[in-house]
């Protein structure tokens, strides 16, 4: 079992409010009800993220710190905004879009976007236009599945085989999770501990 400690190192609504970049940094992005801070509270260990029963009422980009000292691994776990809300107001949009690319395009010590996508429905319209937009910006993506302990387990490689025959832009394939019975969850952490490791030197993942 991988073991983190973690902490909650900044909860920011402007670019200002970016902490210094001193750790290789990892992102959580997905759609409002995709079930990320759930996820992040599960790898965690504990409850730092805030859990809304109200899609797209996170605004912040949150920081939460993480040492595996047993691997000698330091970075930040970094929490985005879900996007895909219809009910945002065309001001709260621009926000969410300007708060967002000012992070993944600028952002020096990002290694890696996990997109996560409810394994229930696959890839919709939302998260294929975040890949587009991605990939036409060599920002490095691994899909991640949540939510698959709402499905038998005995259907995972049906539904996995099915949403992998279109493209996928995705770094290694598909890890499948689900937090509330803590499906995958452990290897997840194993995969982003040894990714962290093997990038501690400070050199960016290739896509």
């Amino acid at each position: 079992m991988i073991v983190w400690k973690a902490g909650l190192l900044a909860t920011c609504y402007t670019p200002a409010q970016f902490p210094p970049a001193r750790f290789r940094e990892i992102a959580l992005v997905g759609r409002s009800n995709v079930g990320k801070s759930t996820l992040v509270n599960k790898l965690l260990g504990q409850r730092l993220a805030h859990v809304s029963n109200t899609p797209g009422k996170t605004r912040s980009i949150n920081f939460f710190s993480v040492t595996c000292a047993s691997e000698k691994v330091a970075f930040l776990l970094v929490d985005l905004p879900g996007y895909g809300f219809a009910k945002r107001g065309k001001n709260e949009q621009q926000e969410w879009k300007m708060l967002v690319e000012a992070y993944l395009l600028r952002r020096e010590s990002l290694d890696l976007v996990l997109q996560l996508v409810d394994f229930r429905h696959g890839l919709l319209d939302n998260d294929r236009i975040f890949q587009q937009w991605a990939r036409g910006n060599d920002i490095p993506v691994q899909v991640v599945f949540t939510k698959a302990d709402k499905i038998a387990r005995g259907k995972h490689r049906e539904y996995l085989e099915r949403y992998l025959s279109r493209s996928v832009f995705t770094r290694t394939v598909p890890h499948i999770t689900g937090a509330t019975s803590g499906l995958g969850v452990e290897e997840l952490k194993l995969f982003l501990t040894a990714f962290s490791s093997q990038n501690a030197s400070g050199q960016a993942a290739e896509a």
